[in-house]
């Protein structure tokens, strides 16, 4: 079916007997007996068709060739069994009943039209009041006649009391006067008034009364009534709540739908094979909670119609309609609110509602429209494959053999070995040679996908060339691990295989392992060298001075002169007949120069290019990942990773051959370390003193403590790697990079240090001994609460970095790169001194954007305007005094839905110009959110040093992103003016700003004062000129408040350098691009101030493209466009305020986004990728991009 946008509306009672194949009237499911479906009931056959393909119930018809036929005797029809997963049936309700999620979802629709808080209407729908459904103005009017008679009269007779009786009078007829429809009455209320004006209004309770009045609303008078309210209106509350409700009054004009439809009067019956009952062993059923939510309506339904046959008693009939709306309540949303309990199974649990079934994680969106599950896929534990090239992977035979079973069955039967799929299959069984020959064949030019959970970013996922192996275990090259984030210790991966020609293209073309090798949220390598390889490496370039004499084992120190040789071949040989130590230091002639070097590094020069320069460094992590970074400039991706293999392949074998082993022995403990352990303990017995002396505080003591300690385990740290043989193993190890860091052999050699309590606090006792002296109980006890900290973060980390990628990926999903150019000059200022507070170099930030204007050095232009900052022009930019540079940015990119090629640069996964279709906003979403399991979820600093409470990591980044007002938030000045003064006044200090001279509108100089805790630093001084919106004192700002005085540059560059000091102080980095794009949809939304000649209403907020597109349609026809506010929103607000409604309810919220959605008669134009896979198309980007049509046409 083919469709270009989704529409969401409220059905009216007729569509839904449009639906209907027939009305259910009976509860019962399957007779038990006969395990056949119940005529009339809930799994009739005669209206959701027969349980058996083409057969009908009393079997008078079988066979396809009576399709269509309907059966005199049973009324089935003759068709598919699978007819029952289409067709609906209905209930007629005796009595009308609210549809929960109207009346229940804040604001309340029904609510609005009827003008009424929800707490009230409430108390009507459920009988405990009653509302006035009409007014009879003649009769009114005789009323009001009558009491002023009877007032004269009485006035005559009684003269005492006459206060009473006039405040009696007026009563009655403020009574009678407020008498309007919609009035709500409490049940006294009621009964006084209908005892004395029983002939001047009717009122009654329940949806029944409701939906009266809601017919006889006139939408256009109510819309135009409305207009008029809005022109007198100063409160800006009451302002906004007119505007709401002439916004969902306008839409149900617009939409032809009425307001009554809200109330059910037929009730749709999902078809039975959504809601299946399954036959246990033991006589028992499993059902689908559904058919008891139904059961009960049907036999409320059934009862009320019944008691109102029979002329029951009204309150009974009352009782009976109340429990009916309860009843279809809990069908539509079992979920426990204000006053009402959910209705609970036979086990005491909660029915799962219609509801429960579309919303969260196992719903309907989450669990099987955005994700399902896959055919042709397996999964096992991986192991390392060191003799696989970089896009290979092993695959156990007997697994491979099951994934290309259909492919085998093929050539089996098409090479005539069996003639039929069944002895096909048998000969499949047997496992013969010739399968095995076939499997062979078959896998040859197939793909294969491996993906490791969580699949955190595009790399989680990579196609693989299959080789088949012997074990039941998959193999995967060393050099893809940091890529997948694998380690050997268990971790499992899924194979999946691509089926059709495209896939295998898509799969061969754009995710081989060997074309991503770099890494799409830095454009660094991810497959470079590491461990082993790493070590193999080093060992390999060492230059070891010392030469060990082969024959006596005496260590001569230049006991020799460097030999010197003709040529590298020459030298290997020497190398290769052991006349010559691998990281001996030699003298050979490369080109026309002698160089010195070793062997080692001559075989190492022997697997690069010919034009590759001579590598003459002991070649450590760093150095590696520089070279990584050259060849990737220098060649092809196609190149490059076959260097890179034939490192891997180096690397391994001359790691074995160096024999680096580590043993106990190897750590040697310093031997000063005694001494400095006791002069530390006199250090602090004096300080002790002082504080008995009374000339310290405690706390003043505590942290004197604490940082002679520090002092103390930095001092024995750095005496470690000093007792270490630099040719050792813990030394080679830790030198290399290969694995650990200095602190380790600091712990296990020299002291562990200080810990912290559970609270966070650092314990004033520090653990003397180190791993290798081991631990004594005391010690062993206060190091356990780290441990168990360490352990938790971790496991609450996860969810939380998880949640933080969704809501990113949600917001940013529909950005896609839509063309080129948009053309525009505009861009934003990158800073050389904003990196430096956070040492993250200028020109690393400038890579791989594009230049907004030409950018010199001196006198030479060295990139022009739209120009490419390259790796080799950022480093120019970074060694010059260039202090900024004007880029382009997505943040104003001009493109409409989407973001052009040139805003976005280079796109850092293929190191390539961005194509379009690229989707660039689950890339920045995945960018963001993968490194975010590194981040540490510590919200404050610790240490007991004073200062602002300042939240860090993963937290931090979700407060910049959703702009919660920060903890610890500092002060702002509100205008441009001097600080007169700063002073202390107790435990606070006191900053005052004085509007300056160059103010000229204020007469008398304007004081504001600022007050923070006297702990905190401040960033001023007396006499110190100040700006708008300028940071006063330590601490985060506010961003809306920055927003409000520095205006929306200064909050992108605010929230783009924030987030970056947390990664960068995490080590990791990310391309300013992702954050701005985030930033770009946080920017995305605008509120109406004036709509001009659109349709648009004031204080409507709506998405900026379709404000623009809006606009420029207008300005086409000669209207006037409409003018809005920039707003500035968080990403949940943002994703849930998604023009489309598919996207939004499938992120949070569900029952409330439909609720929107369908009142206001929302189209889903299908633009972003969410949308597209809920109803399972190609999604709009990569290789299903389809370039839109200009928009005059759509």
């Amino acid at each position: 079916m083919e469709f270009d946008a989704l529409k969401l509306k409220i059905a009216s009672p007729e569509e839904i007997l449009l639906w209907s194949y027939g009305e259910v009237l009976k509860a019962e499911t399957i007779n038990y007996r006969s395990q056949r479906p119940e005529k009339d009931g809930l799994f009739s056959e005669r209206i959701f068709g027969p349980t058996k393909d083409y057969e009908c119930y009393c079997g008078k018809y079988r066979r396809i060739r009576y399709k269509g036929i309907i059966c005199d005797r049973c009324g089935v029809e003759v068709a598919r069994a699978s007819v029952r997963r289409e067709r609906m049936g209905h209930i007629k309700l005796a009595a009308p009943v609210t549809h929960v999620w109207f009346l229940k979802t804040i604001p309340s629709k029904i609510g609005l039209f009827l003008n009424t808080p929800l707490q009230r209407l409430e108390k009507v729908i459920y009988y405990a009041a009653y509302i006035v459904t009409n007014v009879k103005e003649e009769n009114k009017k005789q009323a009001l006649e009558e009491l002023e008679r009877e007032f004269k009269s009485r006035k005559k007779t009684d003269k005492g009391g006459l206060e009473g009786l006039k405040s009696a009078m007026s009563e009655a007829k403020e009574e009678l006067l407020s008498l309007k429809p919609g009035k709500i009455l409490s049940e006294v209320e009621y009964f006084n008034l209908a005892r004395r004006f029983a002939n001047v209004f009717e009122a009654s309770s329940g949806a029944e009364a409701v939906r009266k009045i809601l017919e006889n609303i006139d939408l256009k008078k109510e819309a135009l009534k409305i207009e008029q309210e809005l022109k007198g209106v100063k409160d800006i509350t009451k302002e906004r709540y007119l505007l709401y409700r002439l916004k969902l009054i306008r839409s149900f004009i617009k939409n032809n739908v009425r307001p009554e439809w809200m109330i059910l009067t037929v009730l749709p019956v999902m078809p039975p094979d959504l809601r299946p009952m399954v036959a246990l062993d033991g006589g028992r059923y499993a059902t689908s909670d559904l058919n008891d939510l139904y059961r009960r309506v049907i036999n409320r339904n059934n009862r009320l119609k019944k008691l109102m046959e029979l002329r029951a008693p009204e309150i009974i009939i009352t009782n009976e309609k109340r429990m009916l709306q309860e009843a279809v309540d809990a069908l539509v949303d079992n979920t426990a609110r204000l006053g009402s309990q959910p209705q609970l199974s036979s086990q005491r649990r909660p029915l799962r509602s219609l509801a429960d079934i579309l919303k969260g994680k196992q719903g309907r969106f989450r669990q099987n429209l955005l994700g399902k599950r896959v055919d042709y896929s397996g999964r096992s534990v991986i192991v390392v494959g060191p003799d696989l090239r970089l896009n290979e992977c092993g695959i156990p035979k007997k697994m491979a053999l099951e994934l290309f079973k259909p492919f085998v069955l093929n050539k089996i039967i098409e090479r005539g070995m069996a003639h039929n799929i069944r002895n096909a299959n048998h000969l499949i069984e047997m496992a013969s040679p010739e399968i095995w020959a076939i499997l062979e064949e078959v896998i040859a030019d197939r793909k294969v996908l491996l993906n490791r959970a969580p699949t955190l970013h595009r790399l989680g996922i990579q196609a693989f060339k299959p080789i088949l192996i012997e074990d039941l275990c998959i193999r995967i090259p060393p050099m893809v691990c940091s890529a997948f984030n694998a380690d050997f210790d268990g971790d499992q991966m899924a194979v999946h295989l691509p089926l059709t020609e495209e896939a295998q293209k898509e799969a061969t073309e754009l995710m081989l392992s060997s074309n991503n090798i770099l890494k799409p949220a830095t454009g660094n390598p991810i497959t470079a060298p590491s461990q082993d390889i790493i070590l193999g490496c080093y060992y390999l370039t060492k230059i070891n001075p010392v030469r060990n004499d082969i024959s006596n084992g005496v260590k001569e120190a230049g006991a020799r002169q460097a030999r010197i040789f003709a040529s590298p071949e020459e030298a290997i040989l020497a190398y290769d007949f052991e006349y010559l130590k691998i990281n001996e230091p030699i003298r050979v002639k490369i080109d026309k120069d002698f160089v010195e070097t070793s062997a080692g590094r001559l075989i190492f020069n022997g697997v690069l290019p010919k034009d590759f320069n001579f590598i003459n460094k002991t070649l450590n992590k760093k150095e590696l990942q520089k070279f990584v970074t050259e060849l990737i400039e220098k060649y092809e991706l196609n190149q490059v990773w076959q260097i890179l293999d034939e490192i891997k392949r180096l690397g391994f074998y001359y790691a074995t051959l160096s024999g680096i082993s580590w043993g106990m022995d190897d750590l040697v403990i310093p031997p000063e370390k005694k001494k400095i352990l006791k002069e530390a303990e006199n250090e602090i017995a004096l300080i002790r003193k002082h504080y008995q002396d009374g000339l310290l505080t405690s706390s003043e003591c505590r942290i004197k403590i604490i940082e002679v300690w520090e002092r103390v385990v930095g001092e024995v740290g750095r005496k470690v790697p000093l007792y270490l043989d630099h040719y050792g193993p813990v030394y080679s190890i830790i030198d290399s990079g290969a694995r650990g860091g200095w602190s380790q052999p600091a712990q296990m050699a020299g002291m562990k240090g200080l810990v912290q309590s559970p609270k966070g606090e650092t314990i004033e006792l520090p653990i003397r001994a180190s791993y290798k002296e081991g631990l004594n109980v005391l010690e062993f006890f206060i190091n356990t609460h780290g441990a168990r900290k360490g352990l938790i973060d971790t496991a609450l980390k996860t969810a939380s970095a998880g949640y933080l990628t969704r809501r990113l990926v949600d917001v940013a999903q529909d950005l896609v790169v839509k063309e080129n150019n948009c053309g525009t000059t505009e861009g934003i200022e990158i800073f050389r001194s904003d990196g430096e507070e956070f040492s993250y170099g200028f020109g690393q930030r400038l890579f791989s954007r594009t230049v907004a204007e030409d950018v010199k050095v001196g006198k030479k232009i060295i990139v022009r305007a739209n120009g490419i900052i390259t790796r080799k022009i950022a480093e120019v930019i970074e060694k010059s005094k260039i202090q900024s540079v004007k880029i382009r940015s997505p943040i104003t990119c001009k493109t409409l839905q989407g973001i052009c090629s040139k805003c976005y640069g280079l796109d850092l996964g293929r190191n390539e110009p961005v194509k379009l279709g690229e989707a660039v906003g689950i890339i920045a979403a995945q960018s963001i959110g993968e490194p975010g399991t590194q981040l540490t979820l510590r919200t404050f600093h610790t240490g007991g040093v004073a200062g602002v409470d300042i939240t860090h990591g993963l937290p931090r980044v979700q407060e910049l992103f959703e702009i919660r007002i920060p903890k610890g938030k500092a002060p702002l000045a509100e205008f441009d003016g001097v600080i007169e003064d700063v002073e202390e006044r107790g435990t606070l200090k006191v900053i005052k700003l004085k509007v300056s001279a160059g103010n000229k509108k204020s007469k008398k100089a304007k004081v504001m004062e600022y007050t923070v805790p006297r702990t905190n630093i401040i960033f001023v001084k007396p006499k110190q000129v100040m700006k708008k919106g300028d940071q006063i004192s330590e601490g985060s700002i506010d961003i809306r408040e920055l927003f409000e005085l520095k205006g929306r540059e200064a909050v992108e560059r605010y929230i783009t350098n924030e987030v970056q000091k947390i990664y960068v102080s995490e080590g990791t980095t990310i391309s300013d691009k992702h954050i701005e794009i985030i930033i770009k949809k946080m920017f995305s939304r605008v509120m109406i101030k004036e709509p001009g000649g659109t349709d648009f209403i004031i204080g409507e907020i709506v998405e900026k493209s379709k404000f623009l597109e809006i606009n420029r349609e207008a300005k086409r026809k000669k209207k006037e466009p409409a003018r809005a506010k920039q707003l500035l929103t968080g990403i949940t607000k943002t994703a849930l305020s998604t023009e489309s409604w598919l996207s939004a309810a499938s992120f949070q919220e569900t029952a409330r986004v439909l609720v929107m959605a369908a009142a206001e008669g929302r189209v889903d134009n299908l633009r972003g990728l969410k949308e597209n896979v809920i109803i399972g198309r190609l999604i709009p980007a990569g290789t299903g991009f389809r370039k839109t049509k200009p928009s005059d046409e759509t």
